[in-house]
């Protein structure tokens, strides 16, 4: 019996699973959360801005040198073994399953203000979040990823193009007039830092296109290229627009808010419109949704290959889609929801937002160091730009698991230690060790 034939994304839907995993629910939800820190957050955008481009020339690097390596998870693997392959591998499917559940409770969120009785419903957010999650992975299972990808992409960028666009408009025709009073707020590496925590999870997802390399076509030249292009798009937009909220839009209105971008636009373009960017935040928070589920689902199943996991979690359908890691990755994320919804308003997506972001760390350290060892090594060739952009990323990295506080660590360690009787057991099953 042949093999299921797989249909792989194209370069153009690479690069929009990039964009799409980065511009999710982060954007939306944030500037809300980061007016009080004035502009140590336009400082803080910087500077994560900054550590993702180093992050996303590391990947791609890897990505160009290494293509046996498998991907991200793969390079882990041949640089320090086994076990640290298996860590890597389990935090970062930890970060995607915590990171499905920001992304659907920030998508119930946004659609309550469209739909407003859901809130009267017995238990309404949770029932349609679980909905959300079953109906994207049954997409997934029917291999209409690359598809939903590309236009949840293009849609999810409509509100951000206008929100640039209008600014712009309005700093051509007002001047500085158009800028709201700030409040003064002292200028502080502390409240820089501080703000670095929350901005960090706007911007994850970069590594999206080297994850799932088996399923991109040509990776070699795909994955580097969507890496790079992917993260500098989402991270010009996510820049852009959020100067443009955070400068324009009056303070108190701004840290009430608990839908800034739609209020922004709402203010001046009408409530309408408003409306309008409501709805395109929860599309974007789906299509965000239907990329991690994606990944979530390639990651096991790719683990399950190189035997660190039970061979079930790689079977596939037909079409070549690994549905049981698939329904695994959605009912943990359903389950992460649950918890989240325990919580009341935006602390609810905070929560979830931070564990996942001091998780998905993991991955990004040891990558970054695997770049250094290899370059040591002279496995890679040693480029100072590719030293530079690792070196800055362990700095970025450090500082943001310091920024997230204690009960993000705390979480994040719990879930990590989780996966050693797992890996023990798989061993057990399999007869082997091997993780990628």
């Amino acid at each position: 019996m042949s093999a299921p034939v797989r249909r792989r994304l194209g370069p153009i839907a690479a690069v929009a699973l990039v964009v799409g995993n980065i511009i999710g629910s982060g954007i939306f939800m944030l500037p809300a959360a980061l007016a009080p820190y004035g502009w140590n957050a336009v400082f803080a955008w910087l500077i994560t801005i900054s550590g993702a481009l180093c992050l996303a020339w590391v990947f791609a690097q890897l990505a160009t040198q290494l293509p046996q390596a498998g991907g991200a998870h793969g390079v882990v693997r041949t640089t320090f073994g086994d076990t640290p392959a298996f860590f890597t591998s389990w935090g970062y499917l930890a970060s995607v399953w915590t990171a499905n559940a920001a992304i659907t409770v920030a998508a119930v969120s946004y659609l309550q203000r469209l739909v407003p009785q859901i809130d009267a419903w017995p238990f309404g957010p949770q029932v349609v979040a679980l909905f959300f999650i079953a109906l994207f992975a049954l997409g997934n299972a029917r291999a209409l990823a690359g598809g939903i990808q590309i236009v949840s992409t293009l849609i999810k960028l409509l509100p951000f193009v206008l929100v640039i666009g209008l600014a712009a408009w309005l700093m051509v025709t007002q001047g500085n007039a158009a800028l709201a009073p700030i409040d003064t707020v002292p200028l502080e590496a502390s409240a820089t830092l501080a703000a670095v925590g929350i901005t960090v999870f706007a911007l994850l997802g970069l590594e999206s296109a080297s994850v799932p390399a088996d399923a991109i076509d040509d990776p070699v030249r795909n994955v580097p290229r969507a890496t790079l292009l992917g993260t500098a798009v989402a991270g010009v937009v996510t820049l852009l627009s959020s100067c443009a909220v955070a400068l324009m839009l009056p303070q108190a209105t701004l840290a009430s808010s608990t839908a800034p971008i739609a209020d922004f636009i709402g203010v001046f373009v009408g409530s309408g419109a408003g409306s309008f960017v409501a709805l395109c935040a929860v599309v974007s928070c789906l299509g965000a949704l239907n990329g991690y589920l994606l990944v979530g689902a390639e990651l096991p199943a790719a683990m399950a290959r190189a035997g660190s996991l039970p061979a079930w979690f790689s079977r596939a359908n037909a079409r070549g889609v690994p549905t049981h890691a698939l329904w695994v990755g959605a009912a943990a994320s359903g389950a992460f929801v649950l918890v989240a919804l325990s919580r009341q308003g935006v602390a609810a997506f905070e929560f979830v937002a931070l564990v996942s972001t001091v998780t998905a760390l993991l991955l990004y350290v040891a990558v970054s160091t695997a770049a250094l060892r290899l370059m040591h090594e002279g496995r890679v060739a040693r480029r100072p730009g590719l030293c530079a952009a690792a070196l800055g990323a362990l700095l970025f990295a450090g500082v943001t698991i310091w920024s997230c506080g204690t009960e993000a660590f705390a979480w994040s360690a719990a879930l990590l230690a989780l996966g050693w009787p797992l890996r023990r057991w798989a061993a057990a099953r399999t007869g082997s060790a091997r993780v990628e």
